[in-house]
């Protein structure tokens, strides 16, 4: 009994030992996470506007959404989506800046295209799955990597080490045969040191608009080495995605007949027919390898080293009627003393292209001074080139044959040091100074057959820096500036923009917290310089077709809030009230030159309200109401009442309910959300046109508008279950 004793005793200091230094090494670990994305985040009490989100708060609502719709109760955050309930193709706006102007970053490394400046979560479907925690900022923000932040940057970090083993099943049906499942794991922490942890996902919808299907599939696997001091991370992540197109949206007639129609891929067949190529599709795919280092030499130094490539590929396909043969290279064809010159065809339209970055900064840290600074580089080789893959007439032409190709090169070289210095118990001072050098050349032709040969470069100085006062526990007031920088992006090349753009970016701002509440509120004067506004107009793949509009500016407030109630039960809400103008904007209209003096941008929205009210029910049952209020909007530049898109105002039903102490596994999650339970019909986006009309009366010109539109989906429900392991 006495050597038994003994054994247990042995047994249980060396268990508390172990479980003391798994607790010590956990913690290290999630330190040197915190290492990886210092360079870009800021800390809560800084100078700089933002919120986060971390993965409990993301998981109560991953049912298959994409990214953006994860933001949607975010201050200044507008959503929306092609198919109308939130999978494919999805976008966001902060503070009326379309997707191509927010900065986002995956582990510090650039998201967004280089060349269209768009960030398109459609290829990474289901990556909130692998999220950690994220950070919004808006406005102008702290120094980032990639093309400037004009509207807010987004800095992702994917999952951390964790360091016990564990196993997840994760599924969700839905509304319009909507249907996710994956898998995820991790070893856990082997060796007290090896991390293996990945997920396989795969998502398929018919989508709310007519045959605006996805079928979308994405991956993540990581393995990390960890030791007291080291952390360094090998990632692999990447999706495919085949989405339906809904791009052209519809007219306000068939809005209010038929709103779910969708024009793409329509066409008459040899008998007068009408029928819908069942191939129009978006299909592309894109592969991630990110291979990071952190380190820590001592309790003040630290340093972050990242690499990083991206392979992209894919298509779009197109049924198309009538089409000229000097448009494909075709030549004609001469029977029987006719001549034929047109032809129905289906084209792809291809995108490949290789992303590379290299990322390196340092950190040192005391109890004054915080200091980063840091080094990044990437180079971007892109090609667009379109096939004819069948045609009913094709003269002289050859299976593959390119009917136009082009390509486009971009260096970027970016140096950047920012400080936080502690000057006393209440004030602190924040300055952040960023060099960019970017090149970008372009050849070939477009897919208009039009020769796009050029070769710029822009060379940026982005300074910013702020203050903060602590006026007692519970005050804090801060005030910012910041300068971004833009370079145009390649459509803006085709229509002739080769002129950066300038923001200076002043944020005032206080913060209080008290036990049961906390509120931020913020004044915002963004002052632009040549911005590119969206003109309304889309191309011929749905895209939206920019502008300069000399000067500009928002003006804007901004105010979020966390209250607790009662026990169990909180309110989240938060409001912006902004003004955004063009300055003496300049259009033509009926054959001439017109100024029109101050005008609204456009896709700004005024009024912007989100709430959430959170209720608990012994931790393991949690309901929620999450409300969104966007007041109208310009869809054009020009204040005219054909391009006013309506206010709305939806609200969803989030549940969450855990199943605990159940034999085999940890726990099963049910989630439910029903979105727009009210069954509201609106529509969050569309499109503005004009064109001059010289027919209808001899010797005038005359300005003719229209507007296009992308209805969202009425009342409509996602159920999960995840299975905890």
């Amino acid at each position: 009994m006495k050597h038994l004793f003994i054994s247990i005793t042995l047994l249980a200091i060396t268990t508390n030992a172990l479980s003391q230094t798994q607790v010590k090494d956990s913690l290290q670990v999630q330190k040197l996470e915190e290492v990886l994305i210092n360079s870009i985040r800021v800390e809560a009490d800084s100078p700089i506007t933002h919120s986060n989100l971390d993965k409990e708060e993301l998981e109560k609502r991953n049912l298959g959404q994409d990214i953006p719709y994860m933001l949607s109760y975010l201050p200044s955050v507008v959503t929306t989506s092609d198919a109308g309930a939130g999978i494919g193709y999805t976008y966001m706006r902060v503070r009326g800046s379309d997707a191509s102007r927010i900065n986002v970053t995956l582990n510090g490394i650039p998201f967004n295209d280089a060349e269209s400046q768009g960030t398109f979560f459609v290829n990474l479907p289901d990556f909130t799955s692998s999220v950690e925690s994220l950070q919004l900022q808006r406005g102008v923000g702290t120094s980032t990597n990639g093309s400037g932040a004009f509207g807010a940057s987004l800095n992702i970090l994917t999952d951390a080490v964790s360091d016990t083993a564990y196993s997840e099943i994760a599924n969700t049906i839905g509304s319009y045969q909507t249907r996710k499942h994956n898998v995820k794991f991790s070893t856990g922490i082997l060796n007290n040191h090896i991390e293996i942890a990945g997920r396989l996902s795969t998502i398929q919808s018919d989508g709310y608009i007519d045959r605006a299907s996805s079928d979308l599939k994405s991956y993540f696997l990581q393995g990390a080495y960890v030791n007291k001091n080291t952390l360094i991370k090998a990632i692999t992540f990447g999706g495919k995605e085949e989405t339906y197109q809904a791009w052209n949206g519809i007219d306000a007639e068939t809005l209010q007949n038929d709103r779910r129609f969708n024009p793409s891929g329509m066409y008459t067949d040899q008998d007068g027919t009408l029928q819908f190529y069942d191939k129009e599709v978006d299909n592309y795919s894109q592969d991630h390898y990110q291979l990071i280092w952190n380190q820590r030499y001592s309790n003040n130094w630290s340093s972050t080293i990242s690499l990083n490539y991206t392979y992209g590929r894919g298509y779009f396909e197109q049924y198309k009627e009538d089409e000229r043969f000097e448009d494909y290279g075709f030549e004609p064809i001469v029977s029987d003393n006719s001549v034929i010159n047109t032809t129905d065809l289906i084209r792809r339209r291809w995108l490949e292209n290789d992303f590379y970055a290299a990322n390196a900064n340092v950190n040192y840290k005391d109890e004054k001074v915080d200091i980063t600074s840091g080094v990044f580089y990437s180079y971007y080789g892109g090609d667009h080139f379109g096939e004819v893959i069948w045609a009913q007439n094709a003269g002289g032409s050859e299976i593959r044959d390119r009917y136009y190709s082009g390509n486009g090169d971009k260096n970027e070289f970016t140096i950047f040091g920012k400080a936080t210095y502690l000057i006393n118990d209440q004030w602190s001072v924040f300055g952040d100074l960023q060099g960019r050098f970017v090149s970008y050349k372009t050849g070939g032709i477009t897919s208009d057959l039009v020769p796009l040969v050029e070769q710029e470069k822009y060379r940026f100085f982005n300074p910013k820096a702020g203050a903060s006062f602590q006026l007692n526990a519970s005050n804090q007031f801060y005030m910012s500036y910041g300068r971004a920088n833009r370079e145009p992006r390649r459509s803006d090349f085709e229509q002739g923009i080769f002129t950066a753009e300038k923001l200076d970016d002043f944020e005032l701002g206080w913060r209080t917290a008290s036990e049961a509440i906390s509120v931020n509120t913020n004044l915002f004067y963004m002052n632009y310089k040549d911005q590119l506004v969206l003109t309304g107009a889309i191309d011929d793949v749905g895209a939206p077709i920019r502008a300069t509009s000399g000067k500009s500016y928002r003006l804007g407030l901004e105010i979020d809030a966390d209250i607790q109630i009662l026990k169990g039960l909180k309110l989240v809400p938060n409001a912006a009230f902004s003004t955004n103008k063009n300055i003496d904007f300049v259009t033509s209209k009926d054959g001439s030159l017109v100024n029109l003096g101050n005008t609204n941008t456009s896709f700004s929205p005024e009024i912007i309200i989100g709430n959430q009210i959170r209720f608990s029910l012994l931790k393991k049952l949690q309901f929620g109401l999450l409300s969104k209020f966007v007041g109208e909007q310009y869809m054009g530049n020009v204040d005219s009442e054909t391009s006013k898109l309506d206010s709305y105002f939806v609200h969803d039903f989030n549940v969450v309910y855990t199943l605990t102490d159940i034999p085999v596994v940890k726990s099963i999650v049910f989630t439910a959300l029903v979105n727009n339970i009210f069954n509201k019909k609106y529509v969050s986006n569309g499109y503005f046109y004009t064109y001059d009309d010289d027919f209808s009366v001899p010797g005038e010109i005359t300005t003719i508008e229209g507007a296009g539109y992308y209805p969202q989906a009425e009342i409509n429900f996602l159920l999960g279950a995840t299975i905890k392991f």
